[in-house]
């Protein structure tokens, strides 16, 4: 029994040691299907969305889901750490006399009290090790419990970098685009002649953006379970957005916009596919079509009476749908597994933009959530 715990707890501490590196340290997507981290991640979101969905509002829900990108980094942190408890404990405990205790008992509470002390270098100095064994793993259980808390240092402010540097590209994009994002506006936005150039521009930071977001979520995953904090924006609103903004110049559109759409479409679906991949969602197709026809001529009917020039052949709406095929299957799967608003094609009629509500009108909304929350407003 004693050598089967020894045996355990080497396992348990050498699979923290080996997902930490390659959750923390390793630089690349991980291929192998079994760790600890993606487990804690995946099955603690389908814990989370199971009890969030049954809450009233939509409003209500979607705050909720928000925590949990917050939420699940330091109790991963966490959840690591009482591995590596249980690990030592066991440890401490196989030899059965390695350690002296008060009562003179060594039991797995015990060992479990002793492996707490050490790992969190507390040094309460209540037990002795007896044996070289023991003190080796003291030892090392201290010096684990310092690199613990440099990774814990250096990991939570490298995550929240990453998700500032995609934020900031994603609220640019509200004047550009609308709110939500859709690929009508931004086109309308930028039809007139000096907005082509800007429309050129827009599409290469959003190449270089999908890039970065590639790198960052293939390397910590958990990232895509951070939301934006203003409403109707993501994402994954904003890249289908700019997916559908280089599909339509691709089959429809003509000039320099052209080939930068190319290069955009390229490296935004690259990273919808493998985020895909990564999250274990296979595409999946929408169950309603975002772009129907009358939708499409009326899109093409008004960025015409704007002043784009577009393709008049019977070809554009298949090369269109063609392309539409290639992505739309992937972001339809990242929304259902996310929990995630898919934006339409053609941004309703007369909606203002996020930055175009007044002062009053988000106070008033403000007042609305804080007396829902707490029916008044004495805690002001």
């Amino acid at each position: 029994m004693r050598t089967l715990a020894l045996i355990a707890g080497v396992v348990l501490i050498v699979l923290v040691l080996v997902d930490g590196f390659e959750s923390v340290v390793l630089p690349r997507r991980v291929t192998r299907p079994y760790r600890l981290a993606r487990f804690f991640i995946r099955s603690g979101w389908c814990l989370w969305t199971g009890m969030v969905s049954v809450l009233p509002g939509e409003k209500r829900r979607e705050n909720y889901l928000s925590f949990f990108g917050p939420l699940s980094l330091p109790l991963l942190l966490g959840f690591w750490a009482m591995i590596l408890l249980t690990g030592f404990a066991l440890l401490y405990w196989a030899p059965g006399n390695a350690i002296k205790t008060p009562d003179g008992v060594v039991s797995i509470g015990t060992c479990l009290y002793l492996s707490g002390t050490t790992f969190f270098t507390l040094g309460i100095g209540d037990f002795v090790p007896l044996t070289p064994y023991a003190k080796t793993i003291i030892v090392l259980e201290s010096g684990m419990g310092f690199a613990f808390l440099a990774v814990a240092i250096s990991f939570l402010p490298a995550l929240g970098q990453s998700i500032s540097r995609r934020e900031v590209t994603i609220l640019l994009l509200d004047a550009r685009a609308g709110s939500p994002p859709t690929a009508a506006e931004i086109l309308r936005r930028h039809a007139q002649d000096p907005g082509r150039e800007a429309l050129t521009r827009l599409l290469h930071e959003w190449e270089l953006w999908s890039a970065e977001v590639l790198e960052s979520h293939l390397s910590f995953p958990v990232l895509v379970y951070f939301r934006s904090q203003h409403d109707n924006q993501s994402w994954l609103a904003a890249l289908t957005s700019i997916l559908d903004t280089c599909a339509f110049i691709i089959a429809n559109g003509e000039g320099a916009n052209v080939r930068q759409a190319r290069l955009t479409f390229a490296m935004a679906r690259h990273t919808i596919v493998d985020l895909a991949l990564v999250l274990h969602a296979p595409p999946r197709e929408p169950g309603t079509d975002r772009l129907p026809l009358t939708a499409l001529t009326f899109m093409r009917s008004r960025l015409v009476s704007e002043g784009m020039e577009l393709r008049e052949d019977a070809d554009s709406a298949g090369r269109l749908n063609e392309l539409r095929r290639m992505y739309e299957p992937f972001v339809h799967s990242l929304s259902l597994r996310l929990h995630l608003v898919v934006p339409p094609w053609v941004l309703e009629t007369g909606k203002r933009d996020n930055w175009q509500i007044d002062g009053p009108e988000k106070s008033s909304e403000f007042k609305r959530e804080t007396q829902g929350r707490h029916g008044d407003e004495s805690h002001f």
